[in-house]
């Protein structure tokens, strides 16, 4: 079965620090680029951090440069996403990513987790 499954969201204080992962079965995990988007409440789904290979550099969107980091277990085919210095801004439900531009599957997302930073 394909799957993606996120974990680790929460309810978090301004400044404060939150680590998702990710766990994928049923695909060839390292044929995958791997990203993590969100989608903020009333807002389009955005792209938050991506590796595109194995033991590839990690792009950052430019509002979470400096404070998020992303990395990937090709071992365990897992990803996890640590965010520091969260800010209100960063409430969204963040959905983790895997695609590639051949095969079946091509693009499979997992069901999101709810981060929402607040005091």
């Amino acid at each position: 079965q394909v799957q993606l499954v996120e974990s680790g969201g929460g309810l978090v204080q301004p400044g404060g620090s939150l680590r998702l992962s990710c766990a994928a079965s049923g695909i060839a995990f390292t044929t995958y680029a791997m990203s993590w988007y969100r989608q903020p409440p009333g807002k389009e789904r955005e792209l938050v951090a991506a590796i595109i290979s194995a033991g590839g550099s990690t792009t950052y969107a430019s509002f979470v440069k400096g404070r998020f980091t992303m990395s990937r277990d090709n071992a365990k085919n897992t990803v996890d996403l640590q965010m520091n210095s969260l800010k209100p801004e960063d409430t969204a439900v963040y959905y983790c990513n895997a695609a590639r531009g051949w095969g079946t599957p091509q693009n499979v997302w997992g069901q999101g987790t709810q981060v929402t930073v607040s005091s």
